[in-house]
């Protein structure tokens, strides 16, 4: 009898890259129960869902469920959707308030939080420069943007802008320029996990496996009675190259990195990560960075902000926030991966 063995490539197209292999692994054993497992498109991304217990209504509910919340979060915070809340907050007046769901304003604060943490490393309001790069709805720049483009781009940009107030029962959303672009779109997975995450706590889930792009939650044991275990890909050409492998015990994984979503223009190559500092791509060696948290949300907040600061300010503000943190940097030797003490304890013994 062959060992069971499941390997799901996670790709997340807003930052267009090989982020995790999920591995469902278990000892040989005869007839392991069979688990639920759905899956489906969401935010530009896909999401798969893997439950080991009994979801009530069996399978169809739990698609029709997930499918439901996953349609609510896309009209609150797509910035494709011309219909979506977020698309008419960018396209109003400034000084106008906006009322905005709940859920949509713990994804905005929390941007708010990790904006003001990382010194402004994580930028929800980057879009001008994104677009302008090429990696936003708009399309690809022909040439170089100049000095005086950035310039401008940088102007419409800054958390400063944005303000989020609760009155009474609502939360109130403005900016104070017009040209204000609100993207909430380096968050939405990771709430989308936690979100899900929720939903099955509520239906009495409590062993599952969430993935949303990169952004990954998971609780309690898959059907051979393990912890779920996810890898963290080595970022290069070679398929299933496996870095490390991470079990997360409860904990919410989140990887973001620059190698694969990227172009090249006049011979030089353009992440699509985006310093709001300087208005340009990065150019450092950090390739790949992963954070463990207590929730998705957060987690995709950082892994964000460490991949713009680089590999030597992004290890040290981890370690003085005592962060769970693991880099893939890129040197001339390789890919070598570094880590913080909080991370070590998830780690597993790298496979052969």
């Amino acid at each position: 009898m062959k060992c069971p063995l499941l390997v799901r490539t996670l790709l997340r197209p807003s930052h267009g890259l090989l982020l995790t292999l999920i591995l469902l692994l278990g000892a040989c054993q005869p007839a392991p129960p069979v688990q639920t497992r759905i899956q489906g498109n969401t935010m530009g991304t896909f999401f798969v869902v893997t439950v080991n217990d009994t979801f009530p209504g069996g399978k169809e509910a739990l698609q029709r469920d997930v499918g439901a919340l996953l349609a609510r979060m896309n009209k609150e915070i797509s910035t494709y959707d011309p219909d979506a809340i977020i698309s008419r907050f960018n396209q109003g007046p400034a000084n106008t308030p906006m009322i905005i769901p709940a859920a949509m304003a713990k994804i905005v604060q929390q941007g708010i939080d990790a904006g003001h943490l990382t010194k402004g490393r994580l930028d929800v309001t980057v879009g001008p420069l994104v677009n302008l790069w090429g990696f936003g709805p708009d399309k690809r720049p022909v040439k170089r943007p100049t000095a005086e483009q950035i310039i401008l781009a940088r102007a419409k940009v800054g958390i400063d802008k944005l303000s989020l107030t609760k009155a009474g029962d609502h939360f109130l959303l403005a900016k104070s320029i017009p040209d204000l672009y609100l993207d909430l779109s380096t968050l939405g997975e990771g709430a989308a996990s936690d979100e899900i995450a929720a939903l099955l706590e509520s239906k009495g889930v409590n062993n599952y496996l969430i993935e949303v792009a990169g952004a990954v939650r998971s609780k309690g044991h898959n059907s051979q009675g393990n912890s779920w275990r996810v890898a963290i890909v080595e970022p290069s050409d070679r398929p299933g190259a496996i870095e490390d492998v991470v079990i997360p015990n409860g904990m919410a994984l989140s990887t973001a990195g620059s190698y694969r979503n990227y172009y090249e223009l006049d011979g030089q190559r353009y992440s699509h990560i985006i310093d709001p500092a300087t208005g340009t791509p990065v150019t450092h060696k950090l390739v790949s960075a992963s954070v463990l948290t207590p929730t998705a949300l957060e987690a995709d907040a950082l892994d964000t902000a460490l991949m713009v600061m680089g590999p030597k300010q992004a290890m040290a503000f981890a370690k003085q926030h005592k962060l769970a943190v693991y880099l893939i940097v890129k040197t001339e030797q390789g890919f070598e991966a570094r880590f913080t003490p909080q991370f070590a304890p998830y780690l597993q013994q790298k496979h052969a």
